[in-house]
């Protein structure tokens, strides 16, 4: 694990020693403002505020050096090859266009391959696809392709109306991209997939999806790049129900599929994680307490996890273990399940934690207090996925860590082991939470407790299909439709009951009379009709008049309706005996 703050940068040994590492010497300078690992984890580089240094962690040796004191900003290409560097652009004194801030290096040569003005710190990094045959960045709302790492020559352009966001697939060649360009003056905004370099045009898309509610959108690939997740926000929520604005999940596959995902509780979109198989994704949504939900590619529930104090979903390097966890303004309580039984096997809590990971071995987690999140309280811990605590860490009161991670290693160094239940064994104390006691007024303190809870939670539900039935989980649509019909059909029965209900039994209410004369047709479709209406009118009445013997405040039409009676049953003597 890396670990940085104002005591300086260093590396602490992983599972089971937890010691200060000798393969990283450490840097006490307290200006350390950016740090990264290669993505095979072999490379780290950091800037410490005089230059980037850049080490082989394997073998504990540096290996280049660049003067660039004031970078904030570092990343690796997947495979090594070059580093790119980022600091705050500049303008020149008189106005005049400042210096390139965003530099790209060749690790091997430590030459500078190309520098371009990048003002935004937001998305500054270009992206490499996995084999490194592709990089692209967005210049002026075209994505500029480059290939082979030549950066002197633009091998392809992606040129759409106005492209505000893109993301390469991971994964093995051919690459595939996607992007999104925001709606203008009523006209929809859209994500659309492309397989590069076919760009000709809406008819070389691979898939498009258009919505209306979105102000800034989140695309997520699928680890096999057979798929993308959308989650569409916008900054305000006009019907005013929620402060956090209003989200949507949208999906697309690579065939051409594209769903709306239907979630079945209302409220903010907190987290959406596919899972390492790339057949199943999980979404925490709604308000407080959240639902968590597992779906199919085909949108459908697979598992719902109920109701909790969560807003964050983390899936383990190998997939087989999933975390719930609620952090940021909730405490921390986290649920860890086996997602291939869907069994719960822990329920640690890590308060005031800012930082959540997963050790690549799948088997390890790290959460952190970090400032300038939380400024007191500052540290990390090392826990098992079954609840232990193995190491624990705490920065003296007057230092501050700013960030820890862990050191990536490629797919397939570790392998999946047997879920375990029963909590490892640990030599840290772990500290028993007391549960916060509600608040009590005086005046009843020494009374029984009364237990009242805000929420009911839903407890978790399978939602698979059981082989016996076949059913297929409804979406809400279908539930609204089948709830419908089954209204119509007891209400014809009810219609029914009433037609077929004999003088000979129950005696009616006195003015319910109607009720219980015996259907006759007199012979005219019209008059038939009419007499049908009022006897439904009447119907209504006397469920208004039980209503409001029962207590029920009744509406002023409803009130009305009830004055109406008298008049209504006259009519319907009138008619039933011809006058």
């Amino acid at each position: 694990i890396s670990v940085r703050g104002s005591e300086g940068l260093y590396m602490v040994n992983g599972p089971p020693s937890f010691t200060e590492s000798s393969a990283f010497q450490r840097d006490s300078g307290k200006n350390c403002k950016a740090v990264a690992f290669s993505k095979d984890g072999s490379l780290f580089a950091w800037c410490n505020g005089e230059k980037v240094n850049v080490v082989n962690v394997t073998r504990a040796e540096l290996l280049r050096s660049f003067d660039l004191p004031k970078v904030v900003c570092l990343e690796f290409s997947p495979k090594n090859n070059v580093l790119a560097t980022w600091q705050a652009y500049a303008a020149g004194k008189d106005g005049t266009v400042g210096v390139p801030n965003l530099q790209l290096h060749d690790l091997r040569t430590g030459k500078c391959l190309k520098s371009f003005i990048q003002k935004k710190m937001q998305n500054w990094c270009p992206c490499w696809a996995d084999d490194e045959s592709i990089c692209a960045r967005n210049v002026n709302n075209e994505v500029h392709f480059f290939e082979n790492n030549n950066f002197n020559t633009i091998a392809n352009k992606l040129h759409l109306q106005k492209v505000s966001d893109f993301v390469l697939s991971p994964g093995t060649h051919p690459t595939k991209v996607a992007v999104y360009v925001p709606g203008s003056k009523g006209a929809p905004s859209f994500v659309r997939l492309y397989q590069y370099p076919n760009f000709g045009g809406p008819q070389s898309a691979l898939a498009n999806k258009s919505f209306f509610k979105a102000d800034r959108v989140t695309m997520l690939w699928n680890k096999k790049a057979t798929a993308v997740l959308v989650v569409a926000s916008t900054e305000v929520d006009k019907t005013g129900a929620s402060y956090y604005g209003e989200q949507t999940l949208h999906y697309l596959a690579a065939n051409g599929e594209s769903a709306v995902v239907q979630l079945p509780k209302n409220g903010p979109i907190y987290d959406v994680a596919w899972s390492p198989n790339s057949v199943e994704f999980c979404a925490v949504y709604g308000f407080m307490p959240a639902k968590a939900t597992i779906f199919n590619l085909k949108c459908d529930p697979v598992f719902d996890f109920g109701t909790g104090p969560r807003n964050a979903a983390y899936y383990s390097p190998h997939g087989h273990i999933l975390v719930l966890a609620g952090f940021g303004n909730l405490r921390g309580q986290m649920e860890v399940w086996d997602v291939k039984n869907y069994k719960l096997i822990s329920k640690p809590v890590a308060s005031d934690s800012t930082y959540f990971a997963w050790c690549p071995d799948g088997e390890h987690i790290v959460t952190a207090t970090c400032a300038p999140r939380l400024r007191v309280s500052n540290g990390y811990k090392i826990w098992h996925y079954t609840g232990s605590v193995l190491h624990t860490y705490e920065v003296p009161s007057s230092e501050e860590m700013w960030q820890v991670s862990w050191q990536p290693f490629p797919d397939g160094v570790f392998l999946e082991r047997a879920v375990r239940y029963q909590a490892v064994p640990s030599e840290v104390p772990s500290a028993e939470l007391k549960p916060a006691q509600a608040y009590r007024p005086p005046a009843l303190r020494n009374k029984p407790a009364t237990s009242s809870k805000l929420h009911e939670d839903e407890p978790p539900q399978n939602m698979k299909p059981s082989l016996g039935g076949g059913d297929k989980p409804l979406s809400k649509t279908a539930l609204k439709n089948q709830r419908k019909h089954e209204a119509k059909k007891a209400a014809k029965q009810e219609a029914k009951a009433d037609v077929n209900q004999g003088p000979a039994q129950a005696p009616a209410p006195q003015n319910a009379s109607w009720n219980a004369v015996p259907t006759t047709t007199t012979g005219d479709p019209e008059v038939d009709k009419k007499i049908k209406n009022l006897k439904k009118k009447l119907k209504a009445i006397e469920q208004l008049k039980e209503q409001a013997a029962a207590g029920k405040h009744l509406e002023k039409n409803q009130v009305e309706k009830i004055r109406k009676e008298a008049a209504l049953l006259k009519e319907l003597e009138d008619l039933e005996l011809g006058v």
